[in-house]
């Protein structure tokens, strides 16, 4: 007599437990990360009552067989959705069958049959960054003249030396500077409420020092970026950091023909890491900057030479010969 499990139960306990207490706290991944897991596993119940007949209440853990797993890739591709928007949903469900499988035993066939099916091919795409005119005429786009363009030009100086995320920037407080130490640096909040310490430049500190005495003379704890309203300091949201990069981005454009039509804070993230890396700093030294978890994930974007990298190992390499004209 084959043993029946109680499957119907099991996996809506195990989806429970997995979105609402292994991903935020054992992983200690962010709010918008666990979303973002939830809505590709709700992906994955729409395709079984669209084109299985299964309603959700009669989902089990026998649904999550290779063959629906492997016609649900095939069935998010004839719906236009993107390489990697496709490979997401794989990972999470592989994910979440990962942690079904540590669970129980009994499940690890299922996540290991998964595991089978193989990723779509993404077409890599030449890494988009600022050339170094363009960082500099958006960095000099704030004039002085004025506190609130004082304030957003010391913003956009941060933004581009630590590399931080926007929202990472937003959250800044007095206390996460540390300009006294021996080697100067700001502490961020990452990803799942993760810190790392950037160390920034001279030429930084020296910035934020002026910015300090003018904006927080007295060094009481608050938001280190703020406006006010009402008398009250409140924090810029992540909206209105990109407002003021949109702006410098808007100005600068009308003095210097490199700047793109379309300037957001990760692309300036993108261009501080390029920067290091095409100045040969080492590639585990850039993932700790970005506050990656994976060197994969680093290497992905920026473990490729560059042509403009190509180019100049390409003319040390070739043998100097006399130029006369002749082929």
């Amino acid at each position: 007599m084959k043993y029946k499990r109680k499957k119907d139960k099991d996996f809506w306990l195990m989806a429970r437990a997995y979105l609402h207490d292994y991903m935020p706290a054992v992983r200690n991944m962010s709010d918008k990360s666990v979303e973002t897991y939830k809505q590709s596993l709700q992906s994955f119940l729409t395709f079984l009552e669209s084109e299985k007949n299964l309603k959700e209440g009669n989902v089990t853990f026998d649904a999550f067989n290779r063959s629906n797993v492997k016609d649900f890739v095939g069935w998010l591709s004839a719906r236009k959705y993107s390489p990697k928007t496709i490979n997401l949903k794989l990972t999470a469900i592989r994910s979440f069958l990962k942690y079904c499988g540590d669970e129980d035993f009994e499940l690890r066939g299922i996540y290991n049959d998964v595991c089978t099916i193989k990723k779509v091919k993404e077409e890599k795409k030449p890494i988009e960054y600022l050339q170094p005119t363009a960082t500099k005429a958006i960095l000099d786009a704030y004039d002085t003249k004025t506190a609130k363009h004082r304030r957003n030009r010391m913003l956009l100086i941060l933004l581009y030396d630590t590399a931080a995320r926007v929202q990472e920037l937003a959250d800044l407080q007095v206390s996460s500077l540390h300009l006294d130490a021996a080697n100067p640096f700001v502490t961020l909040i990452g990803k799942g409420h993760k810190t790392r310490n950037v160390p920034i430049m001279k030429k930084t500190v020296a910035h934020l020092n002026h910015y300090l005495k003018e904006f927080h003379p007295d060094m009481s704890e608050g938001p280190l970026f703020y406006s006010r309203f009402d008398g009250v300091p409140h924090p810029l949201s992540t909206d209105s950091i990109s407002l003021v990069l949109k702006t410098a981005a808007d100005k600068a454009r009308k003095t210097c023909v490199d700047v793109p039509p379309d300037v957001h804070c990760h692309l300036i993230r993108k261009t501080k890491a390029m920067d290091l890396y095409k100045n040969g700093v080492p590639l585990p030294f850039i993932m700790q900057l970005l506050g990656h978890e994976s060197m994969s994930t680093t290497s992905g974007f920026y473990a490729f030479a560059t042509l403009e990298m190509m180019r100049e190992a390409m003319n040390k390499a070739v043998p100097s010969f006399a130029d006369d004209g002749k082929i």
